[in-house]
């Protein structure tokens, strides 16, 4: 699943190449699971508005548009389904004073591109967005654990911006908790945009093991901890992600902190700092790194 670096690489990428474009028409396509509004209230959203800024909240893509939210069409024939589009359009209608916002989660496999008109269309292609400057911006993923939604103004996904929290903030979110740091730092309540990859190399690099309870965590680490996430997720935005599946760019390229992996997926190899063999545990479902000298 992309992370806070990948999306905020996307984010970046969209926003550099579509911010101030306007959405003309919009195809969405039959298969329901990537909708967390209805098809038609996304439509009447998108459709007429200019792309004020794209931008990252936690691990969603927030696209800024110029504009209220819409309302849904009404469907020709009643039942559940009219009766649902007409409920939420009258949502949105009462807060039609608020900007729209076009919310997209990647989940495990999406992927947002800007394509020609002429290119051929993934087989896995839930939305195809057409601007006014004659591309596409298309929402592709195979799995269908993303979503697309639109908010009225002011989306916020909880949690605490990783980049932002200052070191008070940081030791109040994990200082007494019960369950182990690694847990901790994945639970997007408490810290937003962390995910797998990075919480093993923070982890790393501040010589905490994944399964020590946070609880038993001094003052002095959870103020190395906080650093060394920052300086990890800041050098992967700059590397532009972690290609480690099949994550791209808004262009279609790879990023490449993988490279930089201290001890992510190198389970059995020597670690870079003291050669000991790196380890893999299973944690809350998860596979967690960690070398057993390095990290205490």
């Amino acid at each position: 699943m992309p992370e806070l670096p990948e999306v905020e690489t996307i984010a970046r990428g969209l926003d550099q190449r579509v911010a101030g474009d306007t959405i003309e028409s919009v195809w969405i396509g039959s298969k329901k699971q990537p909708l967390k509004s209805p098809a038609g209230v996304i439509a009447s959203t998108l459709e007429g508005k200019r792309i004020l800024r794209v931008q990252r909240a936690g691990k969603h893509i927030v696209f800024d548009l110029e504009g209220p939210a819409g309302a849904a069409p009404v469907p020709t024939k009643k039942g559940k389904m009219y009766h649902a589009e007409r409920r939420q359009a009258a949502f949105q209608q009462r807060r039609d004073g608020q900007t729209a916002q076009w919310i997209v989660h990647l989940g495990m496999t999406g992927r947002m591109v800007i394509s020609e008109p002429s290119a051929e269309a993934a087989k896995h292609t839930h939305l195809i967005a057409k601007l006014g400057s004659g591309r596409e911006l298309r929402f592709i993923d195979p799995r269908m654990f993303g979503k697309l939604s639109v908010y009225s103004g002011g989306f916020d996904p909880g949690g605490v911006e990783p980049l932002e929290v200052s070191e008070e903030r940081f030791v109040a979110l994990f200082r007494g908790r019960k369950t182990p740091i690694k847990s901790a730092l994945l639970n997007q309540k408490l810290l937003r945009g962390v995910g797998n990859i990075y919480a093993d190399e923070s982890l790393f690099r501040a010589g905490i093991r994944p399964r020590r309870r946070a609880a038993t965590i001094t003052r002095e680490q959870l103020g190395k901890l906080r650093t060394a996430v920052k300086e990890v997720l800041r050098e992967a935005i700059a590397a532009g992600g972690s290609s480690v599946s099949n994550y791209v760019d808004a262009d279609g390229d790879e990023g490449f902190f993988q490279l930089q992996h201290r001890v992510y997926g190198r389970e059995g190899e020597a670690c870079l700092v003291c050669g000991c063999a790196i380890r893999r545990v299973v944690l809350g479902g998860r596979s967690s790194h960690y070398c057993p000298n390095c990290q205490k």
